[in-house]
């Protein structure tokens, strides 16, 4: 575990070459990440879930409702880039997200979401032929992002989250 509360599983670091091993890795990965965030907030209280993971940062409950926020632009991304030919893809502001009304919603809408979203995911990426993989999107910011990154970003993304609400749970006691 990593001392800096804002990355408690480090930072995320893009691979020059991907191994089939790796992407299988990050597959299984995204494939536990809707559990392993229900799991990081069972049986916590309003106002636990409204507390923020670190000072300056999002409550719990926003953090929730960001991962199927994030992952749903992922899934769209990489369903454009295995539909189109790396098709320029659009950001969005995730803060702002985190601030609109449906992020006050109870944390199960979104973990039901999760669950549901990465069941489709995880069709689509355990179908992929290793033509496939290296289909790109076009980031505005990063430029040309292959799915087998785009991947392991996300298999990232989902730890470090559930990491955010497990790391508070330890130092709170809770």
């Amino acid at each position: 575990m990593n001392d800096d509360l804002r990355f408690p599983v480090g930072r995320y670091e893009l691979m020059d070459s991907i191994t089939r091993q790796q992407r299988d890795e990050w597959v299984a990965q995204v494939a536990d990440a809707p559990a392993r965030l229900r799991a990081a907030v069972q049986g916590l209280g309003e106002a636990q879930l409204d507390t923020p993971y670190r000072d300056g940062g999002w409550t719990v409950r926003q953090v929730v409702h960001h991962v199927p926020d994030s992952h749903m632009n992922a899934y769209v991304r990489m369903k454009l880039a295995l539909t189109e030919d790396s098709p320029a893809i659009k950001t969005y502001e995730e803060a702002e997200w985190a601030r609109l009304p449906d992020a006050e919603l109870p944390a199960d809408v979104s973990l039901t979401l999760l669950e549901t979203l990465h069941q489709r995911w995880i069709a689509v990426l355990r179908g992929l032929d290793e033509t496939q993989w290296k289909r790109t999107f076009r980031h505005p910011e990063w430029g040309d992002v292959t799915i087998e990154n785009a991947l392991g970003l996300y298999a990232w993304h989902g730890r470090h989250h559930v990491a955010h609400i497990t790391s508070l749970r330890q130092r709170e006691g809770w």
